[in-house]
């Protein structure tokens, strides 16, 4: 006789790990990005590579040299501060802020997680509220965005840097 006939829970068992396992293995699969799509959040929002990499040495050296002039005059001098890269799950983030005196009167993201769609998608809703809260709280202490959490905790990270650089 066989086996596999005499016992239909193990049948059952063995069909239903099968599916499981099938399904986990689909969900797992990245999907491909759009060369279209990436181009637009590129030019929507400001991280591409050629910001990044000509902004952030002349941003340290302006800087770097800011401190002397600000002590020797307390005006209202406007300077901007790049902050430090922050290697999230998803990608890099890294964030230039511009102050006007001591206060906060933008931030610029130079560097946002943009691999896939849904990186995409992520940082056109987040990005946007995250500046704002940063702008009105006047410090790198904000909230967090939902859906976002790994990109909101890099930009405050590389927020806060910018800040104790400044």
């Amino acid at each position: 006789m066989n086996p596999m006939r005499t016992r239909p829970l193990r049948r059952i068992l063995l069909s239903t790990v099968a599916t499981v396992s099938g399904a986990v293995l689909l969900l797992a699969l990245k999907p491909h990005s759009h060369p279209a799509v990436v181009a637009q959040i590129q030019s929507a929002t400001p991280p591409s590579a050629s910001v990044s990499s000509s902004a952030a040495p002349s941003e340290s050296s302006s800087s770097s040299s800011s401190p002397s002039s600000s002590s020797s005059s307390k005006t209202k001098a406007t300077r901007k501060v790049t902050g430090d890269t922050v290697q999230t799950r998803f990608g890099p983030v890294q964030v230039q802020v511009t102050l006007t005196g001591t206060r906060i009167s933008a931030v610029t993201v130079l560097q946002v997680p943009t691999e896939n769609p849904r990186d995409q998608e992520i940082a056109q809703y987040a990005v946007p509220q995250l500046t704002q809260e940063a702008i009105t709280a006047q410090s790198a202490s904000i909230d967090t965005v939902s859906g976002a959490t790994y990109t909101s905790e890099g930009y405050v990270q590389s927020l806060q840097s910018a800040l104790d650089k400044a």
